[in-house]
Order: structure tokens, then C-alpha cells, then sequence
């Protein structure tokens, strides 16, 4: 942990309190309330850590996470912001902030994100200012492009990847279609003592059943019609590594058995060979299916689901995780940018606004569909309202409060009476079968005047 800290806050009641409890844990702590005393302090002496409000009297927490760069690089950076202003908390990530925290938090909050990052640093590491870098592998070569997120869910998913990865235990990764399973299994994969050698990605749901043997375990010459080489199976290939089996659930029930087998022997056969090989595989398998429901269906083998999860993990959809929208958006963007060789720096406000308000429910591929065409489409420096598909945009305005309360529906039928009656209040009340006086009161009642 940080053992001097600044804390820049003009709220001077918040600035008392989170100046007490960090100091009952230890911390020596100095607070301003202004960016000019804040800079003055960090002329004077250095400070292991700088807490600041992103919203100040006298300028910005970007302004002062830019000043204490210069004049102090040692010093670390917490910003405290809104939910409102998570964009541009992002934005101060990328000019070196250690993290952000969204008010209002509790003092504890504070304390376990200060924890956190002593212990990792900063989780999503930047290949270049703008966009997070791949995984790094340990030969140099990088594999996975993967982005560890700020907000709870992510970390929380980020620790269980952490967790698992140096194990040999098979993983079952359960989310919703999109969200980016694959990527999950990559980072399990970079994390463990198998990183060496190869990550074999396999869809279940594209292979015919017909032919799953010959995709698993390989063929020889001649075994069946259009056999006309010795083929290597995925098993074969990921000796040594990573077999990720995707939408594993779409197994027919006889590949299952055939999986069921290799896993249990650890040898394969390959189609029309007598000769058996041993198969040293870690597998990983995801699937957007209730497994359990399939196996109580009988539609897939409990003992091979066991042997599949034994470890599972549920991977957030963005929409649990929206503080982690805006970093996501970045390093879409900057894809999107080398594949179709634009420069786009980023988004208008108003697709900003847009952006946070989509509930995203193709999740991270949607997001990356949507921010290619986006910037095939943007002719200027940022991403206009006109380059987002309609969906997106109808999707993030306001949905109508309807109001089904008793006083609401009694109102609206008393307008539409009068309107009936020509604002002739004895009609009215007749076609509303109550008294004049009733409907005097009622009129009054709801302010209704004629």
C-alpha cells in the first residue's frame, strides 16, 4: 500500500472522513480541497499516492493526474467519480491513473482497490497509450488479446481465470452468446505452465457427428471414402496443451461417449488405426446451454459433464459490467482502426451517451460489429450519432413510464368523459355513473379545469 497519501476532495466532511479511516489503517495522510494547493504539495514533497475528485472548483482530476506526471511520475492516481462520468475515468486510465472508484463508495472500497493494485499494479496493461495489450506469453509472443476490466464482475472473473490457470483442472465456462468465451479460455491457457504449446480452439456446434472422430482423433490414408492422407486429429494437435471445445452442449450423444473415453484413457485412436497414442490435453470447454438441464434431459452424459467442470466459471455479459464499456471501446476501436487502416480517436458525446444507455444484448461481439461498421462509416476524427445502427440508438432512448396506478386511470377516464360530453359535466358524470357533485370533487381532486 501507498504509505503517504494526498487527497484532493472539496467536499471537506467526505475529505475528514476518508482522511480518519485511512489514518486509524496506518496511512499518513495530508488533504486539500483546491488543485492549486494540491499542486503546491506535490512541488514540495512526493506522495506515494494521490486521491482525487474528478470534478473540482478550480479544474479537473485529469488535470491534476497530468501535473503529477510531470512534476511527480512515482505517485500513483485514484480518481473518484460518478457513474456519469465513467468515460472519462477511462479516459484518465489511459493517461496512467492506477484506477477509479465511483461514488459514492464506502471507505472499505477505497481500501481494497489501494489493496488490489499494490498487489497486481494495473491489471489491464496498455500496448500503447490508447489500447490494452494482449497476455504476454512467456516465449514473447503475445495470444490473447485480453482486456481485464475495472468494474467488480470483471476483477472478480479476472481472479478466477488467475486461480484456475496454473491448475490442470478442466474448465467449464458458462455465459451468454458473445461475451467472449473463447478469449476467457486463451487467458486460462496464458496463465498456466502449458503456455508453450498450443491452444486449440474447436467449435462442437460445426462439426458434423459423422466426422467428429476423424476432427478428435485424426485418420489414416484410406480409412474411409475421401480419405487420401494420414490426418492429425485436434487431440493430436493440442498434445502438450489446450484443447477448447466451444458450445461443447452440441455434441451428439455417441461423440460424447467418444470424448468421454479419451478423456478417462488419455489415449486416442485415430480412424482406421489399431495403434492407440497418448494424449497429454488439458480441456477447457464453454457453452451458452444449461448443461445441467441437458442431463437431467438425457440429452448429454452427467459423467462427462462432471469430467468437463471441474471448475467452473461464469463470464459477466457487459451489461454487468458496464464500467468496463468504455475500455472495451477502446481497444474495438483500435482494431477496428489497423483492420480497415482510419484513424478514429473515438466517440461524439452524444454516441457516448448512447453507448452507456444499449443494454449490448449481443454483448462483446455486438459491441465489436458495431464499432468496425461505425468507423468504416465515420468520415471525420470521432464516431457520430449517424454512423451507429438503428438499433442501438432506439434501443438506449428512454423507454415511456407507463402508470397503472388507480388515480392515474380514473383521471384519464374522467378527461376522456368530458371529452365525450363536450365538457358538459352533468353528461359526464352520467356516462361515469356518479354524481355531479362527485365529479366536482374529483375535478378538483385532480386539477382537471375546463
Amino acid at each position: 500500500m501507498a504509505d503517504t497519501i494526498l487527497i484532493l476532495e472539496d467536499d471537506i466532511a467526505f475529505l475528514k472522513m476518508l482522511s480518519t479511516f485511512l489514518e486509524r489503517k496506518g496511512f499518513s495522510v495530508e488533504g486539500v480541497s483546491t488543485m492549486a494547493e494540491a499542486e503546491g504539495r506535490l512541488l514540495e514533497q512526493s506522495y506515494s499516492l494521490l486521491i482525487t475528485d474528478l470534478k473540482l472548483p478550480d479544474g479537473s482530476g485529469i488535470e491534476i493526474l497530468e501535473y503529477a506526471k510531470k512534476t511527480s511520475p512515482a505517485t500513483q492516481v485514484i480518481l473518484m467519480t460518478g457513474y456519469a462520468e465513467v468515460s472519462s475515468a477511462v479516459k484518465a486510465i489511459k493517461k496512467g491513473a492506477l484506477d477509479y472508484i465511483s461514488k459514492p463508495f464506502r471507505p472499505e472500497e477505497l481500501l481494497m482497490v489501494m489493496q488490489q493494485k499494490k498487489e497486481v499494479k494495473v491489471e489491464t496493461v496498455m500496448e500503447k497509450p490508447s489500447r490494452p495489450a494482449p497476455l504476454p506469453h512467456k516465449n514473447g509472443t503475445p495470444r490473447a488479446h485480453f482486456v481485464a476490466g475495472i468494474s467488480e464482475a470483471s476483477k472478480k472473473f479476472h481472479q478466477y481465470l488467475k486461480l484456475v490457470g496454473p491448475t490442470d483442472m478442466g474448465v467449464l465456462i458458462q455465459g451468454e452468446s458473445g461475451t467472449g468465451k473463447e478469449v476467457a479460455a486463451q487467458a486460462i491457457h496464458e496463465y498456466s505452465h502449458r503456455n508453450t504449446k498450443n491452444f486449440v480452439a474447436v467449435d462442437c456446434g460445426a462439426i458434423p457427428k459423422e466426422i467428429a472422430a476423424s476432427e478428435f482423433f485424426g485418420h489414416v490414408k484410406g480409412s474411409f471414402t475421401g480419405a487420401v492422407n494420414d490426418k492429425k486429429g485436434h487431440f493430436e494437435a493440442a498434445h502438450g496443451g489446450t484443447l477448447f471445445l466451444d458450445e461443447v452442449g452440441n455434441l451428439s450423444y455417441e461423440n460424447q461417449v467418444q470424448l468421454l473415453r479419451a478423456l478417462q484413457e488419455r489415449k486416442i485412436k485415430p480412424v482406421g488405426s489399431n495403434t492407440e497414442i497418448e494424449v497429454d490435453v488439458r480441456i477447457i470447454s464453454a457453452t451458452n446451454e444449461d448443461l445441467l438441464d441437458a442431463v437431467s434431459k438425457g440429452n448429454f452424459r452427467e459423467d462427462l459433464y462432471h469430467r468437463l467442470n471441474e471448475f467452473s466459471i461464469q463470464i459477466p455479459s457487459l451489461n454487468d459490467r458496464k464500467e468496463d464499456l468504455f475500455l472495451y471501446t477502446e481497444f474495438f476501436l483500435g482494431q477496428a482502426n489497423d483492420s480497415l487502416n482510419k484513424n478514429i480517436l473515438g466517440l461524439s458525446s452524444q454516441v457516448e451517451v448512447a453507448f452507456q444507455n444499449y443494454n449490448w444484448p449481443g454483448n462483446l461481439r455486438e459491441l465489436k460489429n458495431v464499432l468496425k461498421r461505425a468507423v468504416l462509416l465515420t468520415p471525420g476524427t470521432h464516431i457520430e450519432i449517424e454512423s451507429i445502427p438503428q438499433e442501438v440508438i432506439i434501443g438506449s432512448e428512454p423507454k415511456p413510464v407507463k402508470n397503472f396506478s388507480k388515480s392515474f386511470n380514473e383521471k384519464q377516464l374522467i378527461m376522456n368523459a368530458l371529452e365525450e360530453a363536450g365538457n358538459n359535466k352533468s353528461k359526464a358524470a352520467r356516462l361515469l355513473k356518479i354524481t355531479r357533485k362527485t365529479l366536482y370533487n374529483k375535478m378538483d381532486l385532480y386539477d382537471l379545469k375546463l
